[in-house]
């Protein structure tokens, strides 16, 4: 039996069959609209010149999303905080606020920098989502344009990224009204064998002091914040009775690993918290290695201080 050219009108069925570069840009178009982002980057583009023109289309840059990618186990991550990983996902999302042309919506990306975003500030006025975890070289430069020229932002995620200060949440927070939930995580210092090989020892040390200075920044000017998430925040009480006082609205509010938080302050902070329906508690293991005994006394006010019930780790 004869075989089969795929471009030939004829199939074997009977039935004709088309060359998909002659599908119409719209066509195209749908079609890319269904593959993850990756899967249009990585092969789709590169097939030829009119797939090429049909995934940069603007409608495709609504939303830009990799957190897929990020969240694979499988990849070797200590290469994502070498520099030229950070180059590589700066061109890309360099792309992506261009060819959206002011479409964009959300982007949730990691290891950026301030070029790149200072892009994306400039070019995507609609930005409503931004999530740009561990991203060692963005800082307040492109955060403050960020926040001047993307009023419109609800959802900010700068876990991690450890340039970005206090001045940046008061900026966010005084020009994007809107801004519902902050994610405002840091790595564990308590424990930071986790990262250890993955992460560079510079930037472990590099966790930011000033929990109460950010805690007052984010309750004097978002108030509006439904959703917050401090990890590992080096707040005092003191910080959590601001954010308490001045973020009335807060319905989820994850504390875990805020090591200087009691259960006094906890309870405090929950009572003024009218809508709070998640409160997740600072509980984690303490090493033996790190506990003072001579700070903290005996186990009970261990157990108070630091909200957990279990066992050291041995």
């Amino acid at each position: 039996m004869e075989k089969q050219n795929p471009e030939t009108p004829e199939s074997s069925c009977g039935s004709s069959v088309r060359n998909w570069a002659d599908l119409t840009h719209v066509c195209l178009v749908n079609v890319f609209s269904r593959l993850p982002d990756e899967d249009r980057w990585k092969s789709a583009m590169f097939v030829c010149k009119s797939w090429m023109e049909a995934t940069q289309d603007r409608s495709l840059f609504v939303k830009f999303d990799l957190e897929t990618v990020f969240e694979n186990k499988k990849l070797d991550r200590s290469a994502w905080w070498e520099p030229e990983f950070e180059k590589r996902i700066d061109r890309m999302v360099r792309s992506v606020a261009e060819w959206s042309d002011g479409a964009l919506q959300e982007l949730r990306v990691r290891h950026c920098s301030d070029q790149a975003l200072s892009l994306v500030a400039e070019r995507s006025p609609n930005l409503q989502v931004l999530s740009i975890r561990s991203s060692p070289n963005v800082t307040d430069e492109s955060l403050s344009k960020i926040a001047f020229s993307c009023s419109l932002l609800r959802e900010l995620d700068i876990s991690y990224c450890y340039e970005v200060s206090y001045k940046s949440l008061e900026l966010i927070g005084r020009q994007c009204p809107n801004l519902k939930v902050l994610k405002r995580n840091h790595m564990n210092w308590l424990d930071p064998s986790q990262h250890l090989g993955i992460v560079p020892t510079e930037y472990l040390n590099a966790l930011p002091q000033d929990g109460d200075r950010e805690a007052s920044r984010v309750a004097m000017y978002m108030r509006n914040l439904e959703h917050l998430e401090l990890r590992f925040s080096k707040m005092s009480a003191k910080g959590l009775a601001l954010v308490a006082e001045g973020c009335a609205n807060l319905k989820y509010l994850d504390l875990f690993g805020c090591a200087s938080l009691t259960s006094r302050a906890m309870e405090q902070a929950s009572t003024k918290l009218k809508n709070l329906s998640t409160l997740v508690r600072p509980n984690f293991y303490i090493p033996r290695a790190l506990f003072n005994v001579e700070r903290y006394g005996h186990w009970r006010l261990h157990d108070e201080r630091f909200q957990t019930n279990a066992f050291f780790q041995i």
